[in-house]
């Protein structure tokens, strides 16, 4: 008999930490999820070398093809701490076709990549059932992935997340921000908590201030602090599409890394400049709470949180108050936040106290 550690004794991919079987049975387990994300195009199969689209079935005549990838950043720490795997993959998919939309672009097919050091196929199949649901949210099918078992790149029970998206928008019908002009209405439509982006913060200010996720929220004594903070980004594709395709939209900008201040000015041209009055909606409780329990300042938090707005509109002045009943009545919860004015690219968010409380009154500038 040989031991494990006999220099003569033969290799195997098993004995160094991959185990090819468990990964056949996770292509398995998931193919019912990938079939149900099925839509005109795609039939969501999986098993082969890559995907297929017909971009003719899914009703487009000259389209142009939009591309884009993203990750769930270290919210997915907070998933695998608290064994919160269900809806991560939501997160994942939501970052890139929030991404796409913004464009003008309907995200037509996903692919993600699931890196681990070790395979546990209950929680990568709940992981994917999430990005399944989430596929199934935006309209777009998940047509393949990988799953990569790469012993010695992280640590037991570790995982990482990646999504690919393309979607497609008819020549002529995408937005460039270039029909913004100075006197449009910025919309925002509110957020589901804190998306995908400010966890290393979150994270540092839960080990710092002792936090006991798994107790009622000081500001919510019916639910977990954890429900609060591992809340799913909100997917706005499905509301959004209708009136960008109606040419009811000059712009959209996804409230992602950078808040508030950074991504606004991203879909503006030259020579425009976004003011964004806070006092426009209440902040979260979960934002008020992050703020004071950090001492975090307004532009601290402009700058790292969508403080509780995930997708901002621009739109022309006579079209602002129809647009945010139609959005209402199709399920979004939407504010005025501001208007664009001629000046130097950028955006100027200002508040006071009664809104976000760390000073009498503030103001918060960033260029572009």
């Amino acid at each position: 008999m040989t031991s494990e550690t006999d220099q003569t004794a033969p290799y195997s991919y098993a004995q160094a930490g991959v185990n090819i079987a468990a990964g056949n049975a996770l292509v398995k387990a998931i193919g019912p999820l990938a079939r149900a994300t099925a839509r005109p195009g795609a039939d969501a199969e999986l098993g082969g070398f890559g995907g297929f689209f017909d971009l003719r079935a899914a009703g487009y005549k000259d389209p142009l093809l939009v591309a884009g990838n993203d990750g769930v950043g270290t919210k997915v720490k907070l998933a695998i701490d608290h064994d919160r795997h269900d809806q991560i993959g939501i997160d994942l998919v939501a970052m890139c076709v929030n991404d796409l939309i913004v464009q003008g672009a309907e995200p037509l097919f996903f692919l993600d990549y699931f890196a681990t050091g070790r395979l546990d196929t209950g929680v990568a199949e709940r992981v994917i059932a999430g990005i399944a649901e989430g596929c199934r949210i935006a309209g777009c099918a998940l047509i393949g992935g990988e799953t990569a078992e790469m012993p010695g790149m992280y640590a037991p029970g570790d995982y990482d997340l990646a999504g690919f998206c393309v979607g497609a928008v008819e020549r002529g019908e995408q937005l460039t921000g270039d029909r913004v002009a100075a006197g449009d209405v910025l919309l925002g439509l509110a957020a589901s908590g804190v998306h995908s982006n400010g966890y290393s913060l979150v994270r540092r200010l839960a080990a710092d201030k002792g936090w006991k996720l798994d107790r009622p929220a000081l500001f919510d004594n019916e639910r977990l602090l954890i429900d609060h903070l591992i809340e799913p980004t909100r997917i706005y594709v499905r509301t959004l599409l209708p009136f960008i395709r109606a040419g009811r939209v000059h712009a959209l900008a996804h409230i992602t890394g950078g808040g508030l201040l950074e991504n606004v000015p991203r879909v503006l041209p030259a020579g425009l400049h976004a003011r964004i009055d806070a006092d426009g909606w209440d902040q979260p409780r979960l934002m008020a709470f992050l703020q004071a329990q950090g001492q975090i300042e307004p532009e601290e938090m402009a700058r790292t949180f969508n403080c509780g707005i995930g997708m901002v509109l621009a739109v022309a002045p006579d079209e602002a108050a129809p647009l945010a009943a139609d959005l209402t009545a199709a399920g979004e919860t939407v504010f005025t936040v501001g208007h664009v004015i001629a000046g130097p690219r950028g955006c100027t968010v200002s508040g006071h106290a009664e809104t976000w409380s760390a000073r009498a009154s503030w103001e918060a500038v960033h260029y572009a």
